[in-house]
């Protein structure tokens, strides 16, 4: 297993492992109508777009066979007004892949990157109903703020999380 920076020929890989895990993990938190209408072709283009993007750090995990199996983001969200923070905006990964420490590997390439900015604090977003808050909070991350956010007509929890130690995290990974 692999990881390394996205280039933009990993687009279609990224939207691919995008819609399908947010189908898996989200299947009967978010409505079904809004997650059967994710498309490849529409998330490819969202992720060219993000790859160009030169706020944005994505990185891709990558199979024996240099299939992409989960992708990381990092960047700084534009509601994100503090000196010295970043966004940890998403951490994805087929659903067969998950459970093998891939998720720990992609975090950790990520807090590196947040490290080599000097960044004193680092948030990330989470649906409450979304397991992955607990991988979260195992490595630190303690809530801050809860909203509540619309997805297809769904009225859902988002829990705002932040870590405060970036050199603590990355010991810990």
């Amino acid at each position: 297993m692999i990881i390394r920076r996205a280039q933009l020929d990993d687009a279609a890989g990224i939207a691919k492992v995008h819609v399908d895990s947010w189908r898996t993990t989200y299947k009967g938190i978010i409505p079904d109508d809004f997650l059967n209408n994710l498309t490849y072709e529409d998330r490819t283009e969202l992720w060219k777009r993000n790859i160009v993007n030169e706020e944005n750090y994505i990185v891709v995990a990558m199979n024996e066979i240099n299939q992409i199996i989960g992708f990381g983001t990092a960047g700084k969200k534009q509601d994100n007004n503090e000196d010295n923070t970043g966004d940890l905006t998403s951490i994805y990964l087929l659903e067969d892949y998950q459970g093998e420490g891939i998720g720990k590997k992609l975090l950790k390439e990520l807090f590196k990157h947040f490290q080599q900015l000097n960044y004193e604090k680092v948030f990330v977003e989470v649906l409450e109903e979304n397991k992955t808050r607990y991988f979260y909070e195992y490595y630190g991350a303690k809530l801050v703020q809860t909203l509540q956010i619309k997805i297809g007509e769904k009225i859902l929890n988002e829990l705002i999380y932040e870590w405060n130690n970036i050199d603590e995290v990355i010991e810990k990974l």
